[in-house]
């Protein structure tokens, strides 16, 4: 079970694909899945001891005998909710999978993310003791190295002073400049793992957490994350969360892998629509589109304005400004860590197709790596990389800032 504010999903492994019928009883809530071929046995039964008290659509299971052949499972809801019930083929560490996904009935709007205040920044991935703050002097050279980030003013008819004011004030901000921190794989996806154990999905979701509130403390910048726990999302959810949100830049957090362990250092990708730039490239991007097989997607489920922007290859320019983002980026990461290729690559990646946002995946670092596990697993290092990937974005969008917007509606 995976339960999330998004969604919560449970899956059931079996050596075989498993036949069943499932229906809904409206009061008190519940949810009835009838498997056939599947015996009660203790296996079964532990599903009841599976449910948390926090799961926000779950309260209780209940398993039983229906008929001959036929186990029941009745889910006592918390509230109504919008089941997805699918089989799902062998994949990755998987046998055959029957995956029943619970949503709301509202779905949850990424754009309350923006207006209500979230959880602990930090969360708790973050185990070991936060890194102390840098001391005033450090903090004071960081921040005047630093480039400012510019207004973005949403009245294009009004002029901007002839001269700046150079009296310390507050920066007055006209327009937020949104920016979507993926943390990627999750649930059912632990993406890759390290020889002592390090799952990549904990990884990135410390890190995106850490530059989620780097960003936020910056005045006039906010930042979104695709998820905000341990679920999995979708690789073209991920996308479609960014364009909902109307997303400026989109980073993608991961961690690298490779079968020698000798691979080390940071990268950054860019999409690129004629093939990879590196054979490492292509391998990287096929691995990681395959997410979708490992956490499970129901692919009978069709979003024609989402095939759309997949689809479309009218991107020149979004790539082009995704390559200088990667840029900025890359150059900042080079002073955390030893950096695997000094451009940006560029390859086929789908959470990067967002047709109308630039968009970036960062490779952290190698977790195949022993040596670069043992940092992933670091605060200190998780801190660093953080404000690396934030030093570059805020670099990025000192020389490219982004187009002022139309307003969507009349009132506030």
């Amino acid at each position: 079970m995976w339960p999330a504010e998004e969604y919560t999903r449970v899956t059931f492994e079996t050596a075989k694909p498993v036949r069943h019928q499932f229906f809904e009883v409206p009061d008190p809530p519940r949810l009835v899945l009838d498997l056939e071929g599947v015996e009660l046995d203790a296996e079964l039964k532990s599903v009841v001891g599976k449910v948390r008290e926090d799961d926000p659509y779950i309260k209780q299971v209940r398993v039983a005998v229906n008929r001959p052949n036929v186990a029941r499972v009745v889910f006592d809801l918390k509230s109504a909710v919008k089941p997805s019930v699918f089989p799902l083929a062998p994949a990755g560490e998987y046998r055959h999978r029957l995956v029943l996904d619970l949503y709301p009935e509202k779905p949850r709007d990424p754009l309350l993310a923006l207006v209500q205040p979230g959880p602990d920044p930090i969360g708790e991935i973050a185990k070991a003791p936060v890194v102390e703050p840098a001391a005033p002097a450090q903090a004071g050279a960081a921040a005047a190295a630093a480039p400012e980030l510019p207004v973005v003013r949403l009245d294009p008819g009004k002029a901007a002073p002839a001269k700046a004011d150079t009296k310390p004030r507050a920066p007055k901000v006209d327009r937020m400049v949104t920016i979507v921190v993926d943390a990627g794989h999750g649930g059912e996806d632990p993406g890759a793992r390290g020889r002592r154990g390090t799952r990549e999905k904990d990884v990135t979701l410390a890190i995106a957490k850490r530059l989620k509130e780097r960003i936020d403390r910056e005045p006039g910048m906010r930042a979104v994350l695709t998820r905000d726990g341990d679920y999995f999302i979708g690789l073209a959810q991920r996308v479609q969360k960014a364009r909902r949100v109307q997303a400026d830049l989109f980073v993608s957090v991961h961690a690298d892998a490779f079968v020698q362990p000798h691979a080390r250092g940071s990268s950054v990708f860019a999409l690129s629509e004629r093939g990879a730039t590196s054979a490492a490239a292509r391998w990287l991007a096929k691995r990681e589109n395959e997410s979708d097989l490992i956490g499970g997607v129901n692919l009978d489920v069709k979003d024609p304005v989402l095939a759309r922007t997949l689809l479309d290859l009218s991107q020149t320019a979004t790539i082009n400004d995704s390559l200088k983002l990667g840029k900025a980026v890359l150059g900042e990461l080079g002073d955390v860590n030893h950096l695997h290729k000094a451009s940006v690559e560029q390859a086929g990646f789908a959470v990067l197709k967002a047709p109308d946002i630039p968009s970036i995946l960062v490779e952290t670092a190698f977790i195949s790596n022993p040596q670069e596990e043992q940092r992933l697993k670091d605060s200190a290092y998780q801190d660093r990389m953080a404000d690396a990937i934030f030093q570059g974005i805020r670099g990025y969008l000192a020389k490219n800032p982004p187009l002022a917007r139309a307003r969507l509606a009349q009132n506030p």
